[in-house]
């Protein structure tokens, strides 16, 4: 890719808000999910729900779509009854009337209406919050199994919030995964290329949820990025091996090793999660680090 245009011309974090989580939830923990849910008593210092833009010259590109303000503001948004109570205790939202989507992406000059594909890295609400303000013709994308997850019994209960998801008129793209025949991309060996050039690439990541994924910027000359939602909530962690205390620990141990051991082939790689306090710091360094260049990327 070295010898290749630069076809990115742009990648930024906004944040849609914050929400304070459980330290159980960040982890690790050797509690069961439910248990610590039920009796924590503790909150973590507010942390960003960040949604990631990428301005490629195949179009604009967003990495998830953040929380819904009406979730703060419809006392009817979340169940009610006692899978209100599990999401109360599971998070604490604060989500300003400047810190929706649209808010957000206005000030990096864009509309909603131009964003071409959204990669929706899981269903959990505080990644789909966006959705309502996306212009129809925006391209939904994000894997297979968690499509047809939203269809199994109980969705509620597991985190997906149909009412918000299965909205009419939108645009969704359930992907089913191919061959990847790079190496440099090893011991991931299915994925898709977005674009077909190798700037972006969607890897499967579960254990958070069955089906979340990931998304790998690279660019010619720069370390690569690796957008990775609710895979980890603090990028140290990931890099010790460490598994945050929600999700199928057995699956998300076999993501974790993997995005450890795709590091082999790109040293520089920057873990980009939707919850790290860090992840805009890591992005600007990533982003400077350039030939110490300290322009606008």
């Amino acid at each position: 890719m070295e010898t290749q245009p630069d076809p990115i011309a742009r990648v930024a974090a906004i944040s849609t808000g914050s929400v304070a989580i459980r330290p159980e939830h960040v982890g690790p923990t050797w509690k069961n999910t439910y248990f610590w849910l039920l009796t924590s008593t503790r909150w973590t210092a507010p942390r960003p729900i960040n949604v990631y833009v990428v301005e490629h010259r195949d179009g604009l590109v967003l990495f998830d779509t953040g929380q819904d303000r009406a979730s703060v503001t419809d006392p009817a948004y979340f169940p009610s009854g006692p899978l209100g109570l599990i999401y109360s205790r599971l998070a604490k939202f604060d989500i300003g009337a400047d810190d929706t989507l649209t808010a957000r992406l206005a000030q990096l000059g864009y509309r909603a209406a131009d964003v071409d594909k959204a990669v929706i890295s899981h269903l959990h609400q505080d990644h789909i919050g966006g959705l309502r303000e996306l212009g129809r013709s925006t391209e939904l994308l994000l894997s297979r199994p968690e499509w047809d997850s939203l269809a199994k019994p109980l969705p509620e209960a597991r985190g997906l919030l149909r009412s918000h998801i299965d909205l009419p008129g939108l645009n969704w793209r359930p992907v089913d995964y191919e061959p990847l025949a790079e190496p440099e991309l090893a011991p991931f060996t299915t994925g898709l290329d977005l674009f077909g050039d190798g700037a972006l690439t969607l890897l499967p990541t579960p254990g958070h949820t069955p089906g979340s994924l990931s998304m790998l910027v690279r660019r010619p000359g720069r370390a690569p990025l690796l957008m990775v939602g609710d895979l980890t909530y603090d990028a140290d962690l990931l890099a010790a091996g460490k598994l945050p205390g929600a999700g199928d620990k057995r699956r998300m141990a076999r993501a974790v090793a993997d995005v450890n051991a795709l590091r082999a082939h790109h040293p520089g790689l920057t873990v980009l999660a939707a919850h790290d306090p860090n992840a805009a710091a890591l992005l600007e360094s990533a982003l400077t680090a350039h030939n110490g260049s300290h322009a606008p990327s």
